[in-house]
């Protein structure tokens, strides 16, 4: 079955830096867009930011434009996100999500507290 695992979450400075990953298994990585949502207390999950299959096309909400990369390697059927300038309102959790036409598939999720 569809497994999706993030890392890397944690606690960083404004400013600082991230680098989230999500190990995907179970399905055709390969053949998949993958996207990073993320969520805060209250609120619905909220895309920031997905890859097309090949990985050459990326999309990006505008709060996080010219701050965050998309990326996948689908050799490693992994997929990242490099978080830089973090700001206090990136706080929140993230999950990576792929989806079929049996649905929405999502990690575990991933903390990430920006913060001084």
């Amino acid at each position: 079955q569809v497994q999706l695992v993030e890392s890397g979450g944690g606690f960083v400075q404004p400013g600082g830096s991230l680098r989230l990953s999500c190990a995907a298994s179970g399905f055709t990585f390969s053949t998949y867009p993958m996207s990073w949502y993320h969520q805060t207390p209250g609120k619905e999950r909220e895309l920031v930011a997905s890859v097309s299959a090949s990985g050459k096309n990326t999309y990006y909400v505008d709060s996080v434009k010219g701050r965050f990369t998309i990326s996948r390697d689908n050799a490693r059927n992994t997929m990242y996100l490099q978080m830089n300038s973090l700001k206090p309102d990136d706080t929140a959790v993230y999950y990576c999500r792929t989806e079929d036409n049996r649905g929405a598939y999502y990690g575990q999720g991933t903390q990430v507290t920006v913060s001084s």
